[in-house]
């Protein structure tokens, strides 16, 4: 099974060569493909290093000229892994908010317990959130305790950016009608697999902030997602979604 860890990326020199090595030394293979936004740190001419020297055929990059928004990044991604017939298909952050072990979690919950979607959740079994502040805490949690009520999705972390799609997910979901670009991109994505028939499954993982670079975080991303959910909501209303194949 051919496996891709899709990590977009500004401003990431301090963590990107380390996130990953450690991807590449888990014990099943995954490649790795950095959609990075024009960094002018240089995060991208790192990842081409490493590229050239260490990771030859297993790592990629596609440079994109400025920051374009987490959801396109995540698009232009996914339709990369379409085109080179990836199988499983991760979102992860380059931070190590994500802890790199959890992507077998991950993988294994797709893989060998038939979920079509799996998520790395920080709330499936209680809260799991270190060094944040508890103001964020609150505003994520219950954040995504109104997604799930608002939009009748059991999913307990709505707003999640640890994710596993199996290559069927992503090739149904008519990706070119994804709309939102910030957390509301995530909580689309969840939303639309549901509707399309897809099986979800939650693993609890711990999140972790993040010690060494600058987050992306504002809170028009956080605003996008609370108008965005209603948004969803009305339109899922007269949209006819695609259906998993049986």
């Amino acid at each position: 099974m051919k496996n891709l860890v899709i990590i977009p990326t500004y401003n990431e020199k301090e963590n990107i060569e380390a996130i990953i090595t450690a991807v590449m030394e888990l014990p099943i293979e995954y490649h790795v493909l950095v959609i990075d936004d024009g960094s002018p740190d240089g995060t991208a001419a790192i990842v081409k290093d490493l590229m050239a020297n260490t990771f030859a055929g297993k790592l990629h990059l596609v440079e994109r000229a400025g920051k374009l928004g987490l959801g396109t990044a995540y698009i232009a991604g996914f339709k990369w892994a379409i085109e080179h017939q990836y199988d499983y298909i991760f979102e992860m952050d380059a931070d190590f908010s994500h802890n790199p072990n959890d992507l077998l979690k991950l993988y294994d919950a797709c893989a060998n317990q038939g979920a079509d979607v799996a998520i790395g959740s920080r709330y499936v079994s209680g809260v799991n959130v270190v060094n944040w502040p508890m103001g964020r805490v609150l505003m994520s949690y219950f954040a995504s305790k109104y997604v799930r009520f608002v939009l009748g999705m059991q999913v307990h972390d709505t707003t999640a950016g640890f994710v596993c799609y199996r290559r069927e997910v992503l090739e149904t979901i008519e990706l070119d009608k994804i709309r939102f670009k910030g957390y509301a991109f995530q909580i689309e994505m969840k939303f639309t697999s549901y509707k399309c028939g897809f099986k979800i499954q939650e693993v609890p993982i711990i999140f972790v902030n993040r010690v060494l670079g600058t987050s992306k975080m504002s809170g028009g991303i956080f605003s996008e997602a609370l108008l965005g959910v209603i948004q969803l909501k009305v339109n899922s209303w007269v949209r006819k979604y695609p259906k998993k194949n049986a």
